[in-house]
């Protein structure tokens, strides 16, 4: 696909507590640009990018001597409004996706509608609180700012699961996989909108 007609979006956000920037291209072939100043984050984001095939570039500074919250929501915040962004009116996307995700013991099983509302059901236990220095709970955080501004509807729910890392893993990897089928465009109707509206 030539280069002007891959969808694309960008933005910047920059607050007293954090300065991120990110661009994403839904047509890529998984290339994975990113530093956030959280070692986990970044490979959860290679790994959305990677099973998504989305190429990704992003950069932040944030108040980490605080903690990582700010970091990771804004990051959330600022791939989301990308997103949205690169999706433009929506036309040709198939709209829905949803994969079931096995990474070792853990199992995840994640639906989205790109459909405009901004909705998180996240149904997920944690046996620990961290894994590689990072505040599992910041998941909800990144994935609630996320839906918000990429007005997508996602339903996670960890069926089971011991590993914190594992667990991560499958959300981020199921994330993927269902915005990789959502955002790809139906042949059967190239044109359209996916919806009765007429708008999404």
């Amino acid at each position: 696909m030539p280069e002007e007609q891959k969808r694309t979006g960008e933005e910047e956000r920059t607050t007293a507590e954090t300065s991120v920037e990110a661009r994403i291209c839904i047509d890529g072939e998984g290339e994975a640009d990113v530093e956030t100043g959280l070692g986990f984050l970044d490979h959860m984001l290679e790994l959305l990018a990677k099973h998504a095939q989305f190429d990704l570039y992003c950069r932040a500074d944030g108040d980490l001597h605080v903690d990582g919250h700010h970091t990771t929501e804004d990051v959330g915040i600022v791939l989301g409004t990308a997103l949205r962004r690169a999706l433009g009116e929506k036309k040709g996307i198939r709209r829905f996706g949803d994969a079931d995700i096995p990474m070792a013991e853990a199992l995840a099983s994640v639906a989205v509608d790109i459909g405009g509302r901004n909705y998180l059901s996240y149904s997920v236990e944690f046996q620990n609180t961290t894994t590689g220095g990072f505040d599992v709970e910041l998941i909800h955080e990144f994935l609630q700012a996320f839906c918000r501004t990429a007005a997508v509807t996602l339903h996670i729910d960890v069926v089971r699961g011991s590993n914190s890392h594992h667990i991560a893993e499958a959300i981020f990897k199921g994330l993927a996989r269902t915005l990789r089928e959502a955002t790809s465009i139906d042949p059967r109707s190239p044109d359209e909108v996916p919806s009765t509206k007429g708008t999404l």
